[in-house]
């Protein structure tokens, strides 16, 4: 029974990502410990997928914004001394930096991660026991597939199985759309004149429609949209389970460039993922077993109102759009 330690921190789409790499040990080594390091923010996210046995949180991005105080140093203190009880046989990186391949050097076992050629940042090569080459033309999802099966000795094959599955949610809600607006950058974003169009074509079909946010600015933009449609709701905030239990109850996802959009995915829902900025190739929705989704722009080509309600009917039926 091999024990496996992976290491793939951030950000909520590069987890997300990562996740078919724990489905891909269990079906080849159904008695493995997989271990996983990850940001905090996500530990709720890894938690959902039953084949990883422990989740070991760390906190580089709040660490690192006050590197003097001593909480910090208690706190990866404790971090180092949940690594130390544990030899792993194989301690995969599939993160490819600087600070994921520090972190591999903290654990004990042999580590394996991308080469020089094949890493985000080649530096990061140099700290681990083992290198392996993986097409940086490739997609995220299948990068990181080949780097775990190219350590542990196996072939990647079938489509992705993201393995989670959300809690179940408490409220009764009918039929619902989600529209995920919010993004990490201004250049991602869908005009709201948009989401109000598309809004009103969704709800015209008999569906409620779902307004997320994560912060003051979020939230201020989800009421915005929500003024114009009567049938639109602006939950209130919502915890990582919360929002994936919302996700996974929705008739059809819509969503920018963001990591809640690559979580309605690995959720199996239909999903169109809209790209206004940035290039879907290599980190664009990916679909698991049975999963729906389309990505639909690029950069400096913004997905129109038709176009969406097109890809959305494509996805989930007639009766979605």
């Amino acid at each position: 029974m091999p024990n496996i330690l992976l290491i793939k921190t951030s950000s909520l789409g590069d987890v997300v990502h990562n996740l078919p790499v724990v489905s891909d040990i269990r079906a080849r080594f159904p008695n493995a410990r997989i271990d996983w390091v990850v940001e905090e923010a996500y530990r709720d996210i890894v938690g959902m997928h039953t084949g990883v046995h422990r989740v070991i949180p760390v906190a580089l991005r709040r660490w690192r914004g006050n590197v003097l105080n001593p909480a910090h140093w208690r706190e990866f203190g404790h971090f180092r001394r949940a690594l130390s009880g544990m030899r792993y046989d194989f301690v995969i990186d599939t993160q490819g930096l600087i600070k994921s391949a520090l972190l591999a050097r903290a654990a004990s076992g042999t580590r394996h991660g991308y080469a020089s050629a094949s890493a985000r940042e080649p530096l990061a090569a140099k700290f681990y026991d083992v290198v392996h080459v993986v097409a940086r033309d490739l997609h995220a999802v299948l990068r990181n597939r080949r780097l775990a099966g190219l350590a542990l000795g196996y072939k990647v094959q079938a489509a992705p199985d993201y393995g989670i599955a959300a809690p179940a949610g408490a409220e009764e809600r009918g039929p619902y759309c989600m529209l995920l607006h919010s993004t990490s950058r201004a250049d991602k974003l869908w005009p709201e004149a948009a989401w109000v169009q598309l809004g009103g074509e969704i709800a015209r079909q008999g569906y409620s429609l779902l307004l997320p946010w994560g912060d003051a600015a979020e939230r201020e933009r989800s009421e915005r949209i929500a003024v114009a449609l009567p049938a639109a709701v602006v939950p209130p905030a919502l915890d990582i389970p919360g929002i994936a239990s919302m996700l996974s109850g929705a008739h059809a996802v819509i969503g920018v460039d963001t990591g809640l959009t690559h979580l309605a995915a690995a959720l199996g829902r239909p999903v169109v993922a809209l790209y206004c900025d940035t290039h879907p190739g290599l980190t664009g929705v990916y679909a698991g077993h049975g999963a729906r989704v389309r990505n639909l722009g690029d950069r400096d080509l913004m997905p129109e109102v038709g176009e969406v309600l097109a890809a959305l009917q494509e996805v989930a039926g007639e009766s979605a759009a």
